[in-house]
């Protein structure tokens, strides 16, 4: 895997909220923001119509299942096919 610098400006008080800065949490950081925001983003289009069920767990990058978990966690009734069935049984 390739990497890239990235430079940051933070405020002081957050600048003191990581700490040291130590590279790998700043990383786990950005890694569990970055997740959550495509799961919110692809739970919102398919909330709005714009994608189906499985288009926006596959753009959030998780199984129907997981997806589903994540949708009920959010208040959302996610539908239930015989796929999403299966999976949650197996």
């Amino acid at each position: 895997m390739s990497t890239e610098a990235l430079t940051l400006t933070v405020s002081g008080p957050l600048l003191q909220e990581l700490g040291a800065g130590r590279q790998e949490f700043v990383l786990e950081l950005l890694e569990r923001g970055l997740r959550e925001f495509k799961i919110q983003r692809a739970l919102d289009r398919y909330a709005r119509g714009g994608i189906s069920f499985g288009a926006a767990a596959k753009q959030a990058s998780l199984s129907l299942s997981e997806f589903a978990r994540q949708a009920y966690a959010r208040g959302m009734e996610p539908p239930y096919s015989a796929e999403t069935l299966a999976e949650e049984l197996g």
